[in-house]
């Protein structure tokens, strides 16, 4: 094309006809097959399907992305039936980005496609697990016999990047019935199958590392009661609340009682709301737990679907304070924080799934609450530690024998007022100044950690260790001033 052809057509239209003879371009390149280049997709499955490929009807399916896997997992069970299954790759470069299965298989001069050579398949490691990952079909052709049919099923993965924005499944069967079954089996083992079940997965904003939209496995806490230290019976009725439900699903449905349930953890930065969710995600294995915290929280209704999907199920939103009054954080037309509300009403009453809230500023949320009757059921406060919880804390975190029971509760009651990172971060002082010594860690280097942490030259470190200080004072308009220290994620890493 040459600049005669776009003189005097206004910009849009230039580029409008550039577009169109760049597509009629690629239509030119992807009929073009070489002598000798060997066997085309078409004539492929023709062969197998025992007639013309393309005189065929197509069923398709398009995939979320994050459930990519699972499909493929469940394909792969089903065509293994037939011992004789295989599979085959799609050649044609860039056209097959492009192209759905009915273009690839077209004859030559007619409709829009372009009939496309056999190749290698494409696989894409796709990640299963924490640790663990999969060769996926990212693009290829499954040839098998479903319920005495032949079938080809074609996988295609999401690609943003040429404008294919979820995965997609494509059935080309003699008998649309046979396809539509085959569909339906397909969903239903890749929820059974699928690799979210029992798993800890967190939402991001921002591409997905090796899985999609921004979903990553994260490796199960392991904590005993014991490492949780909270005032007597607030474990007890946590847990009771999230755990005890669903131990009792069966007997709670059986009487028409509602599953769902919203709990609500509040008190202030560092008192082990963070800790004690660990905690519970440590003694529900089963669960599927989705993790949302901050501007992610912008995905409640992702979250809230997978869980249903995969309940029973747990979705943690952390600091839900930040989203309950920054009007700078509302990505529609209501405040963020109702439509996490929603997004809990949305379940039915017998969805086995818990969300669980936590924030620093309950006083930020009562009112959205109040407004929101029955989302939240359990509210349960999460205070600084007592003395004896601090001296229970420093004896969780002390090395076996290393420092006396005086000193262990001496330096409890002088450090009133401080959070449980708080006790654990003293503790590897004094182990550190020990270190330095070159001798293992005794009172005095409790004690000398004990001083320097509570000297006036360390307040802007008690402050980060969630400890109240002149920065929560009251400013001189009378309101109180907000912590803005960093605090750790729910798993930091």
């Amino acid at each position: 094309m040459t600049t005669d052809d776009t003189a005097g057509v206004g910009p849009q239209e230039a580029a409008g006809e550039i577009l169109a003879q760049l597509h009629r371009l690629l239509e030119v390149v992807g009929r073009y097959q070489p002598v000798g280049s060997g066997w085309l997709l078409a004539d492929e499955l023709s062969e197998h399907l025992g007639g013309p490929a393309h005189e065929m009807a197509v069923l398709s399916e398009e995939i979320p992305n994050h459930r990519f896997v699972d499909f493929d997992i469940a394909a792969e069970d089903i065509a293994s039936r037939d011992r004789l299954h295989r599979s085959v790759g799609v050649g044609g470069g860039e056209a097959r980005y492009h192209f759905n299965l009915p273009d690839m298989i077209q004859p030559p001069g007619v409709g829009h496609g372009a009939p496309l050579p056999l190749a290698q398949v494409d696989y894409a490691n796709v990640a299963t697990g924490p640790d663990s990952e999969r060769a996926a079909i990212a693009c290829g052709v499954r040839l098998f016999r479903y319920a005495d049919t032949p079938v080809a099923l074609l996988h295609r993965k999401a690609n943003p990047h040429r404008g294919r924005g979820q995965a997609l499944l494509e059935v080309l069967c003699p008998d649309r019935e046979v396809s539509a079954r085959l569909l339906e089996e397909l969903r239903e083992t890749s929820l059974r199958r699928s690799v979210l079940r029992g798993q800890v997965v967190s939402l991001a904003s921002s591409g997905y590392e090796m899985s999609e939209e921004g979903l990553t496995f994260v490796p199960r806490p392991q904590l005993s009661a014991d490492q949780v230290i909270l005032p007597d019976g607030v474990l007890g009725q946590v847990e009771g609340h999230v755990v005890g439900i669903a131990e009792h699903a069966e007997e709670l449905r059986k009487h028409g009682q509602h599953l769902k349930r919203g709990v609500l953890l509040f008190g202030p930065p560092g008192s082990g709301k963070t800790h004690t969710v660990r905690y519970l995600l440590s003694t529900t294995p089963r669960h599927t737990v989705v993790l949302l915290a901050g501007d992610t929280l912008r995905y409640v209704g992702l979250a809230a679907k997978i869980a249903r999907a995969m309940q029973p199920a747990i979705v943690v939103l952390e600091d839900c304070d930040l989203i309950a009054e920054d009007r700078d954080i509302n990505y529609g037309a209501k405040p963020l924080l109702f439509e996490v509300l929603d997004a809990m009403d949305g379940l039915d009453a017998d969805a086995d799934v818990t969300f669980l809230l936590t924030t620093n500023r309950v006083e930020a949320m009562e009112r959205a609450l109040a407004q929101r009757p029955g989302r939240v059921d359990l509210a349960v406060e999460i205070p600084l530690p007592d003395e004896a919880g601090r001296l229970a804390l420093l004896r969780l975190y002390a090395p076996d024998g290393a420092f006396s029971d005086a000193i262990l509760t001496a330096t409890a009651r002088r450090t009133e007022g401080t959070t449980a990172s708080f006790s654990k971060e003293l503790i590897r002082r004094a182990v550190l100044f020990a270190a330095h010594d070159g001798v293992g860690p005794d009172d005095d280097h409790l004690v000398t950690a004990t001083d320097g942490i509570l000297a006036d030259g360390e307040r802007l470190s008690r402050v980060l260790l969630g400890v109240a200080g002149d920065d929560d004072a009251e400013d001189p308009s009378g309101h109180a001033r907000r912590h803005r220290g960093p605090r750790p994620g729910l798993f930091p890493g």
